[in-house]
């Protein structure tokens, strides 16, 4: 799975505080849950797709309040000028690390999401070098995170949220779209140079303008449309000469592209105020389910006669395993990071960020696999990364945009 978009809440205009200070050494603001804008429109969207609502900060007014409160947030334990001793006596709490240089952090948040993911990419198809089975690759990636999200809620780092049928309901077609979206893309993962498979998928956010455009019926501005010309038109010009290419690593690409864009018009309809987190696990849970049989159908015979043997024999069984288990765990912790880096940084910066990191995949997919590309597809991709590019930043403004005036 590629993130989710929190809306950043506007300023607090007023806050009630404590009638006496010396009993209370906290304040208190009110938070009340709304989602926010379609897929085409810039709205939330989960690994750049949608899922979790945004959460909006406003001041009630005196004889609504107690209809609008739904739990307090503590707010003194992060702000240095409420803070208050047992005496009464105004202290000004310590400042951490974190607060102190919250550029460093978000830094550090970015390094991690590329570094993950190259990683990712590159122990990816290094497996599939030895080992071509991307069905059964496609369950390792999904199972090592459930066990890991399992884990997590066994040890209450986060508290498992409960689950009833109607989310359930909503969850399972995001899911199935996340479950086939993976599967087709580590299929063409296998089949081609990753490189070549990046620059496909650079592809997506045509898909999702034109499912926004022509399933919702929402009005795409033409200023989008014509920042996409660039993406099709690189993309076009690396396949045709791309030394690696074959149909079978295009058209997963392809059907990848389509299926994590109708993942993100279902997540519009599962809209929840269950944390990042809990959703991300419920989803990869359905997703492996949802994976499990066709691995076993396409793959099974092939593996139980000489799939694994064959591994095992060209690299041994440790290694063997020893790379699964990784492969997985940084597949999972790489979507994680990415979540949490879009949670503390704008829309734009994070669209941009995005960008970047596709450049940083290929370019290290390229020198670590010594992958031989044309100058046509060196052009075509560098075309298409940046048609990616102008698209981010003009629906990322849009989108800051109509945030501003609803704050207004």
């Amino acid at each position: 799975m590629e993130s989710r978009v929190f809306s950043r809440a506007p300023t607090i205009a007023h806050v009630r505080r404590p009638l006496r200070e010396s009993h209370s050494n906290t304040s208190c603001s009110f938070i009340s849950i709304k989602p926010i804008g379609a897929v085409g429109e810039g709205g939330n969207l989960i690994w750049g797709r949608q899922l979790r609502p945004s959460l909006l900060l406003e001041a009630p007014s005196p004889m609504n309040a107690r209809k609008d409160i739904l739990r307090p947030v503590m707010a003194a334990a992060s702000s240095p000028a409420e803070g208050s001793d047992s005496s009464g006596d105004g202290k000004v709490a310590p400042i951490g690390f974190f607060d102190k240089y919250p550029a460093l952090v978000t830094g550090f948040f970015f390094f991690m999401w590329y570094f993950l993911n190259v990683i990712f990419n590159i122990l990816n198809k290094k497996i599939y070098n030895y080992f071509p089975y991307p069905y059964f690759v496609s369950v390792i990636h999904l199972f090592v995170g459930v066990v890991y999200c399992l884990v997590s809620w066994t040890v209450g780092l986060p508290k498992r949220a409960p689950i009833d049928s109607n989310l359930l309901k909503l969850l399972i077609p995001v899911a199935v779209c996340h479950a086939l979206g993976h599967v087709t893309s580590n299929v063409s993962f296998a089949a081609v140079a990753v490189s070549f498979t990046h620059t496909i998928k650079a592809l997506e956010p045509f898909f999702n303008a034109a499912a926004s455009q022509f399933v919702l019926g929402q009005s795409i501005p033409i200023t989008l449309w014509l920042s996409l010309m660039p993406v099709v038109l690189g993309v076009s010009m690396a396949s045709l000469t791309e030394l690696s290419f074959n149909w079978t690593g295009f058209i997963s690409a392809m059907i990848s592209n389509i299926s994590f864009t109708y993942r993100s018009l279902y997540s519009k309809k599962a809209m929840t105020d269950m944390d990042s987190t809990n959703i991300y696990a419920y989803i990869s849970i359905i997703a492996l389910l949802v994976c499990i049989p066709p691995a076993i159908l396409v793959e099974g015979p092939q593996l139980i006669k000489h799939g694994f043997n064959d591994a095992i024999a060209k690299v041994g069984l440790t290694k063997f395993i020893s790379d699964l288990f990784w492969v997985g765990m940084f597949y999972h912790l790489y979507n994680q990071l990415a979540t949490n880096t879009l949670e503390r940084v704008a829309p734009l910066t994070h669209a941009v960020g995005n960008v970047l990191k596709r450049v940083f995949v290929i370019g290290f997919s390229i020198l670590v696999f010594g992958n031989k590309i044309s100058t046509q597809t060196g052009i075509g991709t560098g075309i298409a990364i940046a048609g990616v590019a102008i698209y981010s930043y003009i629906k990322a403004k849009m989108e800051e945009e109509k945030r501003r005036g609803k704050a207004a």
